[in-house]
């Protein structure tokens, strides 16, 4: 590793030690670091820093020259800095300073450990496929960040009634899910929202994307797995004028007119996967499938 990048949220600052420790072995290795804008300026005023460090503010100040980008808090802040890789082909290694951490799997004790199975690349990269938004009329909030790494969400507004969400495969009618909304998840996503709605828990390298009603008024209504190069076309019906729409974390309101188009990304996000992680051993751990003390004798 030659060159990486830093990204964190505010709420991280309270990890004063791990961020030092980061710091402290990147510069015995004599590696280049970016810290993102924000995050460095909250890192000097707590006085956390002992030398300057250069910055970058958005997607622009990136290049696909980063070996690697370190995301420092869980999973959302992991969502966050997919916002300013998109297509340039950076890794991406969450350290877990979080919660659950499903993408960020490096435990904030494990952080030395990490960095030498990097150096020795001792490592894999995975790609995480993603989902994008077209809406007709065409939504300004939307034009640029179109792109979701965990699911694209629709859901009512300002109303406690259900929503009917009218839903085409391929340009076949599949239902009209009448909910308090839907979400098109990845396979990455398939362990987030999509999973506290009863959604499957798919593997990430699977071809494949999850619709998954909320709430659905329809005992009928079930998830159900499609192909990922299926295209997925929404119409809503409210009481309201608006409805939302969320892409990962970031949450817009559109009108009722609007027609959504949904379909996987031309690029993927890749993600570090170190010698001694396994996505099966991080399902075990975080869904406690571990606790039951009849599988004791069978790992």
């Amino acid at each position: 590793m030659k060159k990486i990048a830093i990204y964190a949220q505010s709420h991280t600052i309270k990890a004063e030690k791990e961020i030092k420790i980061l710091l402290d072995i990147l510069n015995k290795h004599n590696i280049n670091i970016f810290i993102e804008k924000e995050f460095y300026n909250l890192l000097l005023q707590n006085n956390l820093l002992n030398e300057e460090y250069s910055i970058f503010q958005d997607f622009k100040d990136l290049s696909n020259d980063f070996d690697l980008l370190f995301s420092l808090g869980g999973d959302g802040t992991i969502l966050r800095a997919v916002t300013f890789v998109r297509d340039l082909n950076i890794p991406i290694l969450g350290i877990n300073i979080g919660r659950l951490g499903f993408l960020a799997t490096v435990q904030k004790d494990k952080i030395k450990e990490a960095i030498q199975l990097l150096i020795d690349k001792k490592y894999t990269i995975q790609n995480r496929s993603l989902l994008q938004i077209e809406t007709s009329p065409s939504h300004k909030e939307i034009s640029e960040l179109n792109f979701a790494l965990n699911e694209i969400t629709i859901a009512r507004k300002n109303t406690t009634s259900m929503i009917g969400v009218k839903t085409s495969l391929n340009n076949e009618y599949l239902n009209n899910y009448w909910a308090d909304g839907l979400i098109i998840s990845t396979p990455t996503g398939s362990t987030g929202y999509s999973l506290s709605c009863n959604g499957p828990v798919i593997l990430p390298d699977s071809k494949s994307f999850t619709i998954t009603p909320i709430a659905p008024h329809n005992l009928n209504a079930r998830p159900i797995i499609i192909p990922d190069n299926t295209v997925i076309t929404l119409e809503v019906s409210s009481r309201e004028e608006e409805f939302l729409v969320s892409l990962d974390s970031r949450i817009i309101s559109m009108p009722l007119n609007t027609k959504i188009k949904i379909q996987k990304a031309p690029f993927v996000i890749r993600m570090i996967t170190l010698e001694n992680q396994s996505y099966i051993k991080t399902l075990r751990n975080k869904l406690l499938w571990g606790e039951d003390t009849r599988n004791k004798s069978t790992q």
